[in-house]
């Protein structure tokens, strides 16, 4: 399993970016793809990019909606919602890990050898304020005197954009480097530093900023698509939550909104058929007894 969804990510991040002309171009690509969402947190302004991103695109959204209002064309806009509500009803939080390149990147840098550490439970709840303030409340009401808001996440915090649209861009296009400000440096700073967590520490940017991931996880106990956790067979040996992308522990519930159904606790993980999935309330994957429980954990 973790084979396949190592080319699964491989493959998404390939799509999502498939303009390989872009270094003759040293442009981005203006197809009529790019009006089309990906599931996952890539980019508008890469220059690789093939299509756009949701978040970006449900800032515009807002930024824009006092003038869209005003021109009657607002129904155009609520594609991104319906686009992200549906993701969500289907399968809640697992595009984040099957088909975000961001996503695949970080768990590639964790890979780097180094003492591991864990986060404390409330700061994953940063992606929620970061969704609330600057993807809806700042660029809904702060608006320049046309009634035009910004995108606020993108400009000011995504680390995906400074690292696949802003510094190759910069190096594509060289006079762009005559703009750079406190707002580029700024962004770099944060890149780095996540790039330094992203060593120690499992998916820093989805855990406690990305607010795509924060809209998915609102779906996670909704969707039709659904993990399911057998208590009856758990020994609480902990493997799911050490081999766990997320660090979720899944023997405190299924569905938690951090859990990106990427399945490696079920194949991988756990060996006594305590977790398995649904669709539609219907088990698909039964759960699986590759080892009884141990006699001392019946005693206990």
């Amino acid at each position: 399993m973790l084979v396949f969804r190592r080319w699964i990510q491989i493959a998404a991040t390939l799509l999502s970016n498939a303009f390989l002309l872009f270094p003759l171009t040293r442009n981005l690509y203006q197809g009529r793809l790019k009006s089309i969402c990906v599931p996952g947190l890539n980019c508008y302004s890469c220059p690789a990019a093939t299509g756009a991103c949701p978040l970006g695109a449900m800032q515009s959204l807002f930024a824009n909606i006092r003038p869209s209002i005003q021109a009657g064309r607002i129904h155009i806009g609520l594609y991104v919602i319906g686009f992200l509500g549906l993701i969500g009803t289907l399968i809640g939080r697992m595009p984040c890990g099957w088909l975000c390149p961001f996503g695949f990147f970080q768990e590639l840098v964790f890979k780097i050898p180094s003492r591991k550490y864990e986060i404390p439970r409330i700061l994953t709840a940063g992606k929620y304020v970061f969704l609330g303030l600057f993807v809806i409340i700042l660029p809904l009401f702060v608006v320049d005197e046309f009634g035009y808001g910004q995108t606020w996440f993108c400009k000011y915090v995504c680390a995906a954009g400074t690292l696949e649209a802003g510094i190759p861009m910069s190096g594509l296009q060289p006079q762009l480097r005559h703009l750079w400000g406190w707002l580029f440096f700024n962004k770099v700073l944060i890149l780095l530093i996540l790039l330094v967590l992203m060593v120690f520490i499992r998916r820093p940017f989805c855990r406690m900023i990305c607010p795509l991931g924060a809209i998915y996880s609102l779906f996670n106990r909704l969707s039709i698509f659904k993990m399911v956790y057998h208590p009856d067979k758990c020994v609480h040996c902990q493997q799911c939550y050490k081999n766990c992308p997320m660090g979720v522990r899944f023997y405190e519930g299924a569905n938690q909104p951090d859990c990106i159904r990427c399945l490696k606790c079920m194949q991988e993980s756990c060996k006594y058929g305590a977790i398995s999935f649904e669709i539609a309330g219907i088990q698909l994957e039964m759960p699986r007894h590759k080892e009884e429980h141990p006699k001392v954990m019946s005693d206990i």
